[in-house]
């Protein structure tokens, strides 16, 4: 058999499956980063109006269909008082594809990426396919990421490093200091930040900013979708943009590696952006009520857990023995080591589920948080 590549044998299947796989069928799953609400009846609508019309049985352009652009171009006037050129946007398969062609486009071999540890699990892997070398950094007590603590990593190698705010695994939202910092630190160490920013509406405490807004050298790339925000994960529809030089180098990783995001999403995604945002409204402040439902819980057992101000995560500290103990009696969890060693010693909750079976999933905890501890 003809040998494996170097870089994909340096990338492992994610210890989130593994977690998955370990549990019963009949487990109550917290460990799933998918909201459980339908997508907006508005945006399914549009997709099969494009279906039964023909519209989405061929090709778009490569970067994606212009009105869809032009939606999100608009989205970032509405919500975050940019301009964005819809000719300096991508419309990609997902927040993942984005991410990807972000680090294929910017990272040669021996590069080195900063991501912060813990954090979501693709940063690791697509710095490793890229060739390039992750170095993991620590968060502050409350699980944001120290500006400071990324500058003092910078090597003469460094060519990236990444914020996520609202955060997975974390919960955590960045300040708009920290925002502001993390553009400077990029623009005068002449490096490039990515910005994933796909959790931008689930934000509880504090205010999403981008640090595209604060960038004076375009030195910032921004990854976003309408996964998290109008509950499309499998929809597949994310976007990235940045300068017009990035999005031209990020367009031929894209083009031959997908050619253009799936075309009836394009139209779903065009009509969540554009149409009513009622729904999103509505998916935040349920978040807000389980997230006090879950940290109550949690406080309840002797759990301490940073308060995640923003996505539909918590990350606790827990005991040794915890995570295998909860999966054992029925809930899955993720154990914190599955997004960087520094996540040892605490395990994600995912609370993007009814309150009843939050409640249900707790008074399990509570019994497996007493075992290991007797």
């Amino acid at each position: 058999m003809p040998s494996f590549s170097s870089r994909v044998e340096r990338v492992s299947i994610s210890g989130i499956r593994e977690v998955f796989e370990a549990a019963g069928e009949d487990a109550i799953n917290l460990g799933l980063g998918q909201p459980d609400f339908p997508t907006p009846a508005h945006a399914r609508q549009a997709a099969i109006d494009a279906i039964e019309s023909g519209q989405s049985d061929a090709y778009t352009s490569n970067k994606g269909t212009r009105a869809l652009r032009e939606a999100i171009s608009d989205k970032y006037s509405r919500d975050n008082n940019l301009t964005v050129d819809p000719e300096n946007v991508i419309a990609t398969a997902g927040g993942s594809e984005a991410l990807h062609i972000a680090m294929e486009a910017h990272v040669d071999a021996g590069d080195e990426v900063i991501i912060p540890d813990p954090g979501f699990v693709s940063y690791d892997a697509l710095t490793h396919l890229a060739g390039g070398t992750p170095v993991p950094v620590g968060l502050r007590d409350d699980l944001t990421l120290d500006p400071g603590t990324v500058e003092d990593a910078i090597t003469p190698d460094t060519k990236a490093f990444v914020v996520n705010s609202p955060a997975n695994p974390t919960g955590a939202v960045q300040s708009p200091a920290d925002m502001r910092e993390f553009a400077k630190i990029a623009d005068e160490h002449d490096i490039l930040c990515i910005s994933d920013e796909v959790y931008e509406h689930i934000v509880f405490e504090g205010e999403h900013r981008s640090p595209l807004e604060f960038t004076e050298k375009n030195n910032v790339v921004v990854v976003n979708a309408c996964s998290k925000s109008y509950s499309m994960t499998g929809w597949r529809l994310g976007w990235v943009t940045g300068s017009h030089e990035r999005i031209e180098r990020m367009l031929r990783v894209h083009q031959y590696a997908q050619a253009c995001a799936s075309a009836p999403a394009q139209y779903a995604a065009e009509a969540a952006l554009s149409g009513p945002q009622d729904p999103v409204e509505e998916m935040v402040e349920a978040f807000e009520q389980r997230r006090e439902v879950l940290l109550a819980g949690l406080e309840e057992m002797g759990l301490t857990c940073p308060e995640p101000a923003g996505a539909f995560y918590a990350m606790p500290k827990v005991p040794d023995g915890w995570v295998d103990a909860v999966i054992e009696r029925g809930v899955v969890v993720v154990p914190g080591d599955a997004f960087g060693e520094r996540g040892d010693g605490y395990a994600r909750i995912s609370y993007a589920t009814d309150i009843e079976t939050i409640e249900e999933a707790l008074d399990i905890m509570a019994t497996a948080t007493a075992a290991v501890e007797s």
